[in-house]
């Protein structure tokens, strides 16, 4: 937690996807706000034009790290998680107003953000690392292609309901064949995602781990399983496969050819994600997961 000696953070990013008018009043209202405070304000560029607003500064979603101190995504936890892959690598830190669904990764009452974001800029905050996955497709000593997760990494058919045949490998180590749909691999930030509704464990984001879910196995016994976070994670597909994907937190997609192998590690550099002072993973787990209130 931070003591404010002296306001942390002065320059600030703003984005967000302006689907719908609560987001953009959202958006325009943390403009005005942060301006009026006299903080420096860049937009990101395409919020900009959907906007219709001219910023102090407008740049690219790439360039932003360089310009600010901070990003605020305003949105859901997709919204959250497009721009955090840049941001992660840039050590860009994120806060983010929540105006999704279910709001996992953003943390401000759309209702008080302006508020809750002053006080976060004043030095009132948690900082969180969150662990990410970087998944590599080789054939032979090849690189092919190369992405990143914040959730999860997932091999799959680009078929529905499309059994796959795929061996696991950890750390060099055989570890099983996989009669499935697919595989969910993910860090903890995405247990409470994909892997939670394949029957994965929640994880804490503090635990170091790789959590590895199959995806409607064709056997009674196959179960998940957590492994450390420093494991090095190789799939091996089956050559009578048809071509198959890799999906990064359902966004980037990367053809699999049969006999190829997928490499998954934890990327060295974290997403450091900011809190109010006041947050709470567990009351985040009850609110959202509608979990029982103290009895007494």
């Amino acid at each position: 937690m931070s003591t404010p000696s002296q306001p942390p953070f002065r320059r600030v990013a703003l984005l967000g996807k302006v689907n719908h008018q609560a987001t953009r009043s959202t958006l325009l209202n943390l403009l005005d706000g942060l301006q009026a405070a006299d903080y420096s304000v860049v937009l990101e560029q395409r919020t900009a034009e959907q906007l219709g607003q001219r910023a102090e500064l407008t740049l690219p979603l790439h360039e932003l790290a360089g310009a600010a101190d901070i990003a605020v995504v305003v949105g859901g936890d997709g919204n959250m998680l497009g721009a955090a892959r840049v941001f992660a690598e840039a050590g860009l830190p994120v806060i983010g107003v929540n105006r999704g669904n279910l709001g996992f990764l953003t943390d401000l009452d759309p209702d008080q953000a302006l508020q809750q974001l002053l006080d976060v800029l004043s030095g009132h905050y948690q900082i969180e690392p969150r662990s990410l996955l970087q998944a590599t497709i080789m054939r032979g000593r090849q690189t092919l292609a190369v992405g990143r997760a914040i959730n999860e990494v997932v091999l799959h058919s680009d078929k529905v309901a499309h059994m796959i045949e795929f061996e696991v490998f950890i750390d060099d180590q055989f570890v099983y064949s996989q009669r499935a749909d697919g595989i969910i691999v993910c860090t903890p930030t995405g247990s409470t995602a994909y892997s939670l509704s394949g029957g994965g464990p929640i994880v804490t984001p503090a635990v170091n781990a790789i959590t590895l879910v199959p995806m409607f196995p064709h056997t009674l016994s196959s179960r998940p399983i957590v492994v450390s976070g420093n494991s090095c994670i190789r799939l091996r597909t089956a050559p009578h496969n048809a071509t198959l994907q890799i999906s990064c937190d359902g966004h980037v997609r990367m053809a699999v050819e049969p006999g190829d192998e997928v490499v998954i590690e934890q990327f060295p550099q974290p997403l450091h994600l900011v809190h109010p002072t006041d947050h709470c993973y567990y009351r985040v787990l009850r609110n959202k997961l509608g979990w029982g209130s103290r009895l007494f």
